[in-house]
């Protein structure tokens, strides 16, 4: 028989353990995980430890997670094929001539590239090898620079295909399919927004940002010839959303459609090599056994937290504070914000949705200045998307924001961490702007849905 505790005292030893752990830098999975065998054990009995495997069996047979692998292998063998260098160098011939082009071509190359790989990590380095010095070479203000490709590289998570939809959906009990279809404007709009503040800028005070040199400049005839150079990538972008968006395959499904698309693609620019599929099966189950591990290790962890009524406690707590439905939507907003200067999105929406979904399904969003609001059976679509929007701010915000370092780890000497830092603000403040905008404007996110699934 284990030890009794009040769910007040066990929160504050249960999460102040993880932070302690994960100060120490202990990975994710393995502080869940085993803080939960742990606290199973001293404070649980025979019958509470029985629900270790009931919480990670259902995962290891969920068939909607197959397409986390899939999905990471078709970016690891884009990533081979060599098209990110050739898309930056078509898009930027196209906008080289507008001021703040390059840095607006880096926010397009990384929205077209979020559809193809859904993989943060790859695009920000890739892109950061790539446009990071073609910026500064043509003397783009350096924080101007960082931050356009930091904000870009993000977009992965959002637009589909997109690894934390997957978790998502699987964690909530949610349509992939409505999911990935509601991602697709609020991810468009966040690029516009980026491109929007870069160009304003730039045409405010055009050193920030200069035009290409006229010697540069390509013209039109050779600009159309660049875009062959694009049709194959945008073909299997175009493929994989449009069986999904028609209902033709499941998203699963869409993932071996877009990994096979990918192999031809890479096999187009002769680069389908043993070396290569090797890399990228190799990259494909380093990703995978991390995401696989930190569900194992978090699903217990919550799964003792709310066995043990936290689930109730934490509710109780949130709407106890007296605070309508859109002021305890902001506070889980500020409180996702936080934990995203400290842990990965996988562990965050593996702590949170199961806690705070529930809280949201029972409140009433019936809208704010007079615009519409959420109907009860939209509230875990739409929670679901601006949750995603929420955790783009996590790879941005100092001072572990994945991102920061990704750009760290491959920009030039003079680029300083500071630098980085400072880069990432104006355009964390832009994030807030487009999640703001989902939250006031639902149709952002649930139109499209409601328009594909009608009916069904």
């Amino acid at each position: 028989m284990g030890f009794e505790i009040g769910i007040g005292w066990l929160t504050i030893l249960l999460f102040g353990s993880l932070a302690l752990l994960l100060a120490l830098g202990l990975p994710m999975a393995f502080c869940t995980g085993s803080l939960a065998v742990i606290y199973l054990y001293v404070f649980g009995n025979g019958s509470v430890l029985n629900m270790l495997p009931s919480r990670v069996f259902p995962f290891m047979t969920d068939y909607q997670l197959s397409a986390v692998p899939l999905f990471i292998f078709m970016a690891a063998v884009l990533e081979k094929a060599g098209i990110i260098e050739e898309l930056f160098d078509v898009i930027y011939k196209w906008l080289g001539a507008v001021k703040g082009g390059l840095a607006s071509a880096t926010v397009v190359a990384c929205t077209i590239l979020a559809a193809m790989v859904g993989v943060v990590g790859a695009t920000e380095v890739t892109m950061g090898m790539i446009a990071l010095p073609a910026m500064l070479r043509r003397g783009y203000d350096p924080k101007l620079a960082c931050g356009a490709l930091l904000a870009g590289g993000t977009l992965g998570i959002l637009i589909p295909p997109s690894v934390m939809a997957i978790v998502y959906a699987v964690v909530a009990q949610q349509s992939l399919g409505e999911l990935l279809i509601g991602s697709v404007f609020p991810g468009l709009l966040l690029s516009g927004i980026y491109i929007g503040y870069v160009t304003i800028r730039c045409y405010v005070n055009p050193s920030l940002g200069p035009a290409l040199l006229p010697e540069e400049r390509v013209d039109f005839k050779e600009k159309l010839r660049l875009l062959r150079n694009t049709i194959a990538p945008i073909l299997v972008i175009l493929l994989v959303l449009g069986v999904i968006f028609f209902g033709i395959a499941t998203p699963v499904e869409a993932a071996g459609i877009g990994t096979f698309g990918a192999l031809i693609v890479c096999a187009l620019h002769r680069r389908l090599t043993w070396v290569a599929l090797y890399e990228a099966g190799m990259a494909t189950l380093k990703a995978t056994a991390m995401v696989m591990w930190i569900f194992f290790g978090a699903t217990m962890f919550v799964g003792f937290f709310i066995v043990k009524g936290g689930q109730t406690y934490v509710s109780d707590l949130i709407i106890g504070t007296g605070l309508p439905a859109y002021g305890v939507l902001f506070l889980m907003m500020a409180v996702l914000f936080v934990l995203g200067m400290f842990l990965d999105w996988v562990g965050i929406l593996l702590l949170t949705v199961p806690i705070f979904l529930p809280i949201m399904k029972s409140l009433a969003f019936s809208g704010v200045f007079g615009i519409d609001g959420v109907k009860p059976d939209d509230i875990p679509l739409w929670y679901g998307v601006i949750f995603m929007v929420n955790m783009q701010m996590a790879f941005l915000s100092p001072p572990f924001g994945y991102s920061l370092f990704y750009l760290k780890s491959v920009a030039p000497k003079e680029i300083t961490m500071a630098m980085i830092f400072r880069s990432a603000v104006p355009f964390l403040c832009l994030q807030a702007l487009g999640l703001s905008l989902c939250i006031i404007f639902p149709k952002i996110v649930l139109w499209l849905p409601s328009l594909v699934y009608a009916g069904k």
